[in-house]
């Protein structure tokens, strides 16, 4: 089997679609493995934080964990420039591959990582350096699979083929709540608290081990030529010749993975925290909502391939902007939980428009021999100050007593990442500078 299109006789042919589609699962294992891995620590922190931090009330110590989880965001761009050089100048495989198995590393070490009371200050440093090596991991991963699934993705289709990578990565958020869901109902709170939540991190290293399987067989999808190229894997010909996409993907990431942080991680603790449910309530909730936001990723995926990738920007940018605020104010008092689902899937529908075609979108701005490096380095510096942070800054304003600024300021960042959209192409791809 082989990807490369230049040793595809047809295009439209059963068996290049099957090639494709093996290419397209092989790559997405990986993904949803990671984002397993990195979200079962948001998702379990509830039972977790008072091992590592065990001084202060609830709120305090989620802050304190939240602060870890928003540090492995700021290793990102490292990893989306280490990563980015490793796909653009040796392979997307071969970085797809390295990543997963730092991914694998990190989640072990924090699985049997002992507590404050038993190593002292060690165990939240220990903790952070894990935390900072899966964010290199998980940096270094958006940017090559994104890259990945763009290559190999039908013309025409591409929207519909690259939603996948959105699929996988929801899909590991998914099953880090049902993993909740299924430690909620087969040990006590007691035991989840005392040991039953390092079962996951558990799982995640094992899992891995099929993903590089998996992984192992996919074909090369850059050529020689590209990978010799000058300035392959450059960071200096990146943001000297292209700088313009390299700022735009800054600009929509911000209010993209700002809203979709808020309305997936940081929303079960949301809905404990302010709206005053159960975590057994909110979990079960947010598995619903996370299950039908991944079905919707193929379908919005489809409809950019023909309503346009700036349309579908322009419809998310203008949904966040609007309607990030009466939702987020409605939840604090929804009494009702079928309303609360309600309006949870109203936000990730909206943010649907962006997460959908967010990997396609960024890979038809660059070229291929510096393809990687500019999705995966754009992305990771804007996910790391936005996305990564988000949960944090959530956590702060409420703990200052003005959690309400925190809807502006998601609204905010989703005017402008429809402001920036509209520098995209009316037609086609990239800028219309």
């Amino acid at each position: 089997m082989t990807i490369k299109q230049e040793n595809i006789a047809s295009p439209q042919s059963g068996q290049d679609v099957k090639q494709r589609i093996w290419a397209i699962v092989g790559a997405s294992s990986g993904n949803l493995v990671e984002w397993f891995d990195f979200y079962v620590y948001s998702f379990f922190s509830l039972y977790f934080a008072h091992i590592f931090f065990p001084k202060g009330d609830t709120t305090t110590q989620l802050l304190q964990t939240a602060g870890i989880f928003a540090a492995g965001f700021l290793m990102r761009p490292v990893g989306g420039w280490l990563f980015g050089y490793i796909a653009d100048r040796h392979g997307r495989k071969n970085s797809m591959l390295i990543s997963v198995c730092m991914m694998c590393l990190g989640s072990l070490v924090i699985a049997f990582l002992p507590g404050f009371d038993s190593i002292g200050v060690a165990a939240p440093v220990i903790l952070l350096l894990a935390r900072m090596f899966q964010g290199l991991s998980v940096g270094g991963e958006y940017g090559t699979s994104a890259t990945y699934m763009s290559e190999v993705a039908l013309e025409g289709r591409k929207g519909f083929y690259a939603s996948f990578q959105y699929v996988t990565l929801i899909g590991g958020q998914l099953l880090a709540v049902l993993t909740v869901v299924i430690l909620q109902n087969l040990l006590s709170d007691a035991d989840l608290r005392q040991w039953g939540w390092r079962i996951p991190f558990v799982l995640g290293a094992v899992l891995a081990v099929v993903a590089v399987w998996l992984r192992r067989s996919l074909n090369e999808t850059s050529d020689k030529n590209s990978r010799e190229h000058r300035e392959a894997g450059s960071i200096v010909g990146l943001l000297r010749h292209h700088w313009r996409p390299f700022l735009m993907v800054l600009g929509f990431t911000a209010g993209g993975s700002l809203s979709f942080y808020t309305f997936t991680t940081y929303m079960q603790k949301y809905l404990v925290n302010t709206a005053g449910m159960d975590a057994k309530t909110a979990s079960s909730l947010m598995t619903g909502a996370l299950l039908v936001f991944m079905l919707l990723q193929p379908l919005i995926g489809a409809l950019s391939d023909k309503i346009g990738r700036r349309g579908s920007m322009l419809i998310f940018g203008a949904g966040a902007a609007i309607c990030t605020v009466p939702i987020l104010t409605l939840l604090q008092s929804a009494d009702n939980h079928w309303v609360a689902f309600l309006l949870v899937m109203l936000a990730l529908v909206i943010t649907s428009f962006y997460t959908s075609i967010s990997g396609i979108l960024k890979a038809e701005m660059f070229p291929p021999q510096v393809r990687a490096l500019g999705v995966g380095l754009s992305y990771a510096v804007a996910n790391a100050i936005f996305g990564g942070s988000a949960e944090y800054v959530a956590l702060l304003l409420k703990n200052a007593g003005i959690e309400t600024s925190f809807f502006w300021y998601v609204s905010a960042m989703g005017a402008v990442a429809f402001f920036v959209s509209l520098l995209l192409h009316r037609k086609g791809k990239g800028l219309q500078l």
